[in-house]
Parts: structure tokens; sequence; C-alpha cells
């Protein structure tokens, strides 16, 4: 009889921890978008990708300053690449140019001469050096700007989704009424064990 008590009340156990909580969302928000466009569940989303970004995508859908903001984002950083680049090859080409004139000049045997052309090599250097640097001085700011844009968007991302994982929260207020039918289980399942002789 104790027995058969006894697994009726673990299979009652069992059975009452297949069900769910009732922790539907009060009204819609923007994170439940997340969770269903994407058809999988957030503790997935959370191991393969990221919660913020997958938030303001799903804002990005409805929201035209956003888009355009974003729009701007992309178009500074193609054209940094291209503007930097055109600088940046004529640049390298000379520099390798001056390498490898000096490698060249260590095969030369005659010191004199060798000291001369050495000269020449350094003073054309120093020279294109001068005229370069405002131009290696702007590339500089503008690498540092792309760093400080990228830092302020993910700042705008983060800022933009905290009000919506806020409202996600509030939409899912968490009761505590199957938490505690399931403890009380719990302990009347024990009671019976401890009681068992």
């Amino acid at each position: 009889m104790k027995k058969s008590l006894i697994s009726t009340s673990l299979f009652l156990l069992i059975f009452s921890c297949s069900e769910k909580p009732e922790n539907k969302p009060l009204e819609n928000n923007v994170v439940d978008n997340v969770e269903s466009s994407s058809s999988i569940s957030l503790k997935s989303v959370r191991g393969k990708g990221n919660l913020v970004l997958n938030i303001y995508s799903e804002m990005l859908k409805n929201d035209k300053k956003l888009q355009n903001l974003e729009q701007q984002i992309e178009n500074v950083y193609k054209n940094t690449d291209v503007v930097i680049s055109e600088y940046e090859n004529i640049i390298n080409k000379s520099d390798s140019y001056y390498n490898d004139a000096e490698q060249l000049t260590r095969s030369v045997t005659d010191s004199l001469v060798k000291k001369k052309i050495e000269k020449e090599i350094k003073f054309s250097s120093e020279k294109y050096d001068l005229k370069t640097k405002k131009i290696k001085d702007l590339i500089v700011q503008i690498n540092k700007n792309t760093s400080v844009i990228q830092d302020q968007h993910t700042i705008i991302k983060i800022r933009k989704t905290l009000p919506e994982i806020e409202k996600y929260q509030n939409a899912h207020p968490l009761k505590t009424d199957s938490l505690e039918n399931f403890i009380n289980k719990q302990n009347q399942l024990l009671n019976e064990l401890r009681n068992l002789k």
C-alpha cells in the first residue's frame, strides 16, 4: 500500500514537472518578435548570436531613422577604405622604393660612392616624408574617427535595446505560483519518503 502511495506521488511529481508555467506576454514587444521571427528560443539565441544585435535588427525593420543611420555608417565604412587606400598605395610604393634602394646600396663595394648614394636616398626619403606628413596625420585621424564611430555605434545599439528588454521583462511578469506548487508537491513526497518505514 505504501509503495503504491509513493509511486502515485512520484508519478504526480514527475507529471507536474512537465507542466510549463504560464508566463505568457501581457503585451506585444520586440524581444518576443526576435524569438518568434528566428523560430528559436532565447536560450539558444544566447548561444548562437548576440541578443542585443538580434533585438536591434528587429527594431531596424520598422524604424526609418535607424535604417538611415545604419546606411550612413555603412557608407562611411566603405568610403573610408576607398579614400585611404588611394593615398596608402602611393605612399607604400614610395616606402618600398626607398627600402629596395637601401638594400641595393649594400651591394655597392666602393665605400665613397656607397656613402654618397645613401645620403641621396636618405635626403629624398626625408623630403618625401615631410611632403606626406600631413596626409599621414589625416589618415591617422580618419582611423581614430572610425574607431570612435564603431564605439558610438555599439553604444547606440545597447541604449536603443535596453528599453526593449525592460518592456519584455514587464510583459512577462514572473509569477511564483507554479514554483510554489511544485515545491509543495516535492515537500509532500519528501514527507512520504521520511515517514516510510
